[in-house]
């Protein structure tokens, strides 16, 4: 069983910039698809970035391209989200998560990832 743990979330002024980190148990992100979603009250857990194994591909939801980059350190058992030029609206917590074994590529639904961290809240104050 793979145990996925959210940090680095806070409250930060809009602009401002933070980190997220997602630390797994055991080699979980070696070989498979690793992404990281957000909800915020009232609304659907939505897609935010994934980073595939195969090839360490990256991919963004169009809300956070050249805002934010997901990245993973195999040997660390640890997937980031450097999160830059923050707004109001990236307000949510977010969610790291780990798709099946083997599974690559992109993948946004969030119905498709097999384990998920218990989530870390992001307030960016305008």
């Amino acid at each position: 069983q793979v145990q996925l743990v959210e940090s680095g979330g806070g409250l930060v002024q809009a602009g401002g910039s933070l980190r997220l980190s997602c630390a797994a148990s055991e080699r979980a992100f070696s070989r498979r698809t690793a992404g990281w979603f957000r909800q915020a009250p009232g609304k659907e857990r939505e897609f935010v970035a994934a980073v595939s194994w195969s090839d360490s591909s990256t991919y963004y939801a169009d809300s956070v391209k050249g805002r934010f980059t997901i990245s993973s350190d195999n040997a660390e058992n640890t997937v980031y989200l450097q999160m830059n030029s923050l707004k109001s609206e990236d307000t949510a917590i977010y969610y790291c998560a780990a798709a099946p074994w083997g599974r690559s590529g992109y993948i946004g639904k969030a119905s498709e990832y097999m384990y998920w961290g218990q989530g870390t809240q992001v307030t960016v104050s305008s």
